[in-house]
């Protein structure tokens, strides 16, 4: 027979272990990019306003001498140049959030690069939560352990609440919009009955006195 007191820890824990996969899965993301020897491939994520992002991409070659280089640059989606590098074969990139949208990460192969082949990038892209320094966090408020991971718990519950009102409002907008084009449609569509049915009487008018001068009525 199970302890109740084993049971009580587990149904504490089961939660916290939900949210803190939860954290992990929403909040940080390791990509790999297999970039084309020309071309360009980008990564991207609607991200709401005043979040941290911190990215680190690396080019995993087998060849440890002769490691191709690629050019890096993110945009905001306003076409905000946030960082720009080229010839690089490593680096990162920090900045925060100050409009909604969808910000863009492209990479590709300089062009005086020999090798004609593909090349892999791993990234490393965090954003809210997971791009703060807590080690730091634990330091400066003397806190470790059960006590560091709930206020983690606690900040990824902040952010997924936020998420979730930044999702509400472009569910709104997105409705408000779907209405007013329904709305103009509806009216296009009166509008373009009522030119129907203005020719066809004018042309009813027509035909009724060109075949009265025929004097076929």
């Amino acid at each position: 027979m199970a302890n109740p007191a084993n049971l009580r820890w587990l149904v504490l824990f089961l939660p916290l272990f939900f949210l803190s996969f939860t954290f992990n899965l929403m909040f940080g993301h390791a990509i790999w990019l297999n970039l084309p020897p020309s071309g360009t491939k980008c990564v991207s994520e609607e991200i709401q306003n005043n979040v941290v992002v911190l990215a680190d991409y690396l080019v995993v070659s087998e060849d440890h001498m002769h490691i191709p280089t690629i050019s890096v640059k993110v945009t905001s989606p306003y076409g905000n140049n946030l960082h720009h590098k080229e010839n690089v074969t490593h680096g990162q990139f920090a900045f925060t959030t100050q409009e909604a949208g969808n910000y863009l990460a492209c990479f590709w192969l300089d062009g005086h690069n020999p090798a004609a082949r593909e090349v892999t990038v791993n990234i490393d892209w965090k954003t809210g939560i997971a791009a703060k320094d807590w080690e730091s966090v634990a330091r400066k408020e003397k806190i470790e352990g059960v006590e560091l991971e709930l206020r983690k718990l606690e900040g990824a519950v902040e952010a997924i609440h936020e998420n979730l009102l930044y999702l509400k409002s472009k569910e709104a907008e997105m409705r408000a919009v779907s209405e007013k084009t329904n709305t103009r449609v509806a009216w296009f569509s009166i509008m373009s009955l009522g030119v129907c049915i203005i020719v066809s009487a004018l042309q009813v008018l027509y035909l009724k006195r060109f075949f009265q001068k025929k004097k076929l009525i």
